[in-house]
């Protein structure tokens, strides 16, 4: 009978396996790292994070999986880690930081006139990278009128 105790395992008949599910402030040590997140308390040791109050908090789960959910009124929900388990974010390379700085620089230069803009322009470009001056067809700009009754150009 002794040999035959070792290969028992406890089974909770309630567990599905899914996560736990947590609303805003319900998860255990919730408060505190809202509180290190706005930067009016010292960041918590233990207790469950979002990957983006981990980011803020200079973490990164560090390959760790998720122990929970937290969901919003709104239906939208986040992965809980743990903190005690996360690690601080990873540096880049210079390589890498160079490479990340060009590649925006080409995404905010205009290609017609090589003016420099501090956001991300939305303009297609092609295989070739000539760009046609584009114009709007005077339906599209007739929709946009219906859409806002109030503005005139």
């Amino acid at each position: 009978m002794a040999g035959q105790d070792e290969d028992l395992v406890d089974v909770d008949l309630y567990d599905d396996g899914s996560f736990p599910d947590f609303g805003r402030n319900q998860a255990p040590g919730a408060v505190a790292v809202f509180a290190a997140v706005r930067g009016k308390g010292p960041v918590p040791e233990t207790g469950p994070a979002t990957r983006r109050r981990l980011r803020a908090m200079g973490l990164s789960p560090g390959g760790h999986g998720p122990v929970g959910r937290l969901v919003l009124r709104s239906g939208r929900w986040a992965w809980l880690y743990h903190i005690d388990l996360a690690v601080p974010e990873r540096t880049p390379a210079l390589a890498q930081e160079r490479a990340l700085d060009r590649a925006m620089a080409a995404r905010s230069t205009c290609p017609e006139c090589r003016r420099r803009y501090h956001c991300c322009l939305p303009l297609p470009v092609p295989a070739d990278g000539q760009l046609g001056p584009w114009r709007p067809s005077p339906d599209l700009v007739q929709q946009v009128f219906q859409q806002l009754p109030g503005f005139r150009p």
